[in-house]
């Protein structure tokens, strides 16, 4: 275990900023001054402490956060009510230098529920979403040198709760989620951002919403676990850049979503903690070597927990933090592996 952020929470994010700190931001906070709220603290591995960095402009959920080349932290979306549709334009970026919160400029389109990519040449892609006029297609780009936000080609489905990866070639694959019709998908799609085009690649073998996806050394993506109508699963697949193409790979050992994957120094993936099919929260952790396809029980983190989220740090250890937990609790707990 390690120290113990001083809210509990969920629907928060978590960022690696370049000074190695781990800054979490926003979510649902639990208790009498419960809610959506705007506080945010950030993780010292070398001290082992957690630190108000002062509240964010706007309180939100859903939201997600970016790590810029410049070294600031960028907040962009989500909603500041949980369960309505009310979606924010509203972006802003954290400063560790200073410990500050700036608003940036808004984006095109309120949203929450989309991706947010880090790309090559230091904009963040943001794709798709939800907000009161529906499931989203649109996508845009924040430049940082300008402060600006400019809408970009659409995707060819609207679609939230999907993943987004970044390939070695540059390009953006966008995988699975929920589509207007509430169909869960298995369609994918790659962001080129030269043209600033999508084009439509081969499906995943299964329809998924709540997985996650991983770039692998190796250049392929492993996507893994996540929810539809037959339940949690616990089935894993590879896509292959070099031939656009998806392939089964060894199942979990636990079906689960709402987890977090990771991928480790030694080029192994790390899934920890989620849901289960009777609704269980998991403290169950596994590791996937792409050299045998195979995975591996590895221990056990000492909360069971779901909709957290999973930081690697400098050191290579990889910090969970807040989270869900059985009898629908929130956490404010912290663990190291």
């Amino acid at each position: 275990m390690t120290g113990n952020i001083s809210f509990q929470v969920v629907w928060h994010t978590a960022s690696t900023l370049a000074n190695g700190l781990v800054l979490v931001a926003g979510g649902t906070v639990s208790g009498t001054s419960g809610g959506v709220r705007n506080l945010a603290e950030s993780y010292n591995p070398s001290t082992n402490t957690w630190t108000s960095t002062g509240n964010m402009n706007a309180a939100r959920c859903y939201h997600t956060a970016s790590t810029l080349a410049n070294g600031l932290g960028l907040v962009a979306g989500g909603t500041d009510n949980a369960g309505s549709n009310g979606a924010l334009y509203l972006a802003e970026s954290y400063n560790p230098s200073t410990n500050t919160w700036t608003s940036t400029g808004n984006m095109n389109v309120a949203r929450y529920w989309h991706t947010a990519s880090t790309l090559a040449n230091g904009s963040v892609l943001v794709a798709g979403g939800y907000n009161s006029g529906g499931y989203l297609n649109s996508a845009e780009l924040y430049k940082p040198s300008t402060n600006t936000w400019t809408s970009t080609g659409n995707m060819n489905v609207a679609r939230y709760y999907h993943t987004a990866s970044i390939l070695a070639n540059g390009l953006v694959l966008v995988t699975g989620g929920q589509n207007s019709s509430g169909i869960i998908l298995n369609s994918a799609e790659l962001y080129n951002p030269s043209t600033g085009t999508w084009t439509t690649t081969a499906s995943m073998n299964t329809v998924r919403i709540y997985h996650t996806a991983t770039t692998l050394a190796n250049g392929s993506v492993l996507v893994a676990g996540g929810y539809n109508s037959g339940g949690c699963l616990n089935s894993a697949e590879l896509y292959d850049p070099s031939v656009g193409t998806w392939t089964t790979t060894g199942n979990m050992n636990f079906a689960r979503e709402l987890h977090t994957a990771s991928i480790l120094a030694n080029g192994l993936v790390l899934v920890a903690g989620g849901q289960s099919n009777s609704s269980n929260y998991l403290n169950s952790a596994e590791l996937y070597n792409p050299s045998t396809s195979s995975w591996t029980i590895t221990r056990s983190m000492h909360n069971a927990r779901a909709y957290h989220t999973a930081s690697i740090l400098a050191n290579g250890s990889v910090l969970v933090a807040g989270g869900s937990y059985t009898n629908g609790g929130y956490l404010n707990s912290a663990e190291l592996y």
